[in-house]
């Protein structure tokens, strides 16, 4: 079986939901409106250019999860898919996923993203494998923190290569597919790369190069 790795934001979604669950807190009224959309505007801007610090971003994201118990967030996050991402949810994306499942190949999500809000994403996309950036649980509530690497940029490829060894899968004959220029390094380890919607970075970086570009928009 080979590996089909899908980028979530703006790759198989018309968005990005780490930004978009930043909009829907403020929304509810459970984050400081003002200091927190320009905090997420900031760091949303500084990703799209490639300067992103992503501990510096995640102490910024993960701290409402800490700030509220599981019951809540999980009720919070089903009216979050309903209302902002199944409207995002491309329907090439699904078609995609549905061509590799035909043809007998692992299906895997890999994103920036922590999994608290890919978990369900990945679901409704009907994908089994995901890998995302890990936040930290105990005794039941949400820390604030992070367990292990982030899966940004060089850390998809280390968070990739520890799911490898527990699955006993490799990348020989494996594609990926996304839209940033973060995920270059992973685009650069993989047998077909594949850019989609790209950012004007990957764009001329996947031109230059003949990799296949489409677009599921």
């Amino acid at each position: 079986m080979a590996l089909a790795l899908f980028d979530l934001d703006n790759t198989l979604l018309a968005g990005d939901s780490d930004y978009l669950w930043g909009c829907f807190l403020s929304d509810k009224g459970l984050v400081d409106r003002t200091r927190y959309e320009l905090a997420n505007e900031l760091f949303y801007e500084q990703y799209k250019q490639g300067t992103l610090n992503i501990h510096e971003f995640l102490n910024f994201a993960l701290s409402p999860l800490a700030e509220n118990d599981l019951k809540r967030l999980q009720s919070l996050h089903t009216e979050f898919m309903d209302s902002l991402i199944r409207p995002i949810m491309t329907s090439a994306g699904q078609n995609r996923i549905q061509q590799h499942r035909e043809a007998g190949d692992t299906i895997v999500i890999i994103t920036a993203t922590n999994s608290f809000v890919t978990g369900p994403i990945a679901e409704a996309f009907a994908v089994d494998h995901l890998i995302a950036t890990e936040p930290e649980i105990l005794n039941g509530q949400y820390t604030g923190k992070v367990i292990g690497t982030p899966c940004f940029q060089e850390g998809k490829i280390t968070k990739l290569n520890e799911w490898l060894e527990t699955s006993g899968k490799n990348l020989e004959k494996s594609t990926f597919y996304s839209d940033s220029h973060n995920d270059l390094p992973l685009l650069e380890q993989v047998t077909h790369p594949v850019a989609v919607d790209p950012d004007e970075q990957l764009k001329a970086v996947a031109q230059q190069r003949h990799w296949k570009i489409e677009s599921f928009r």
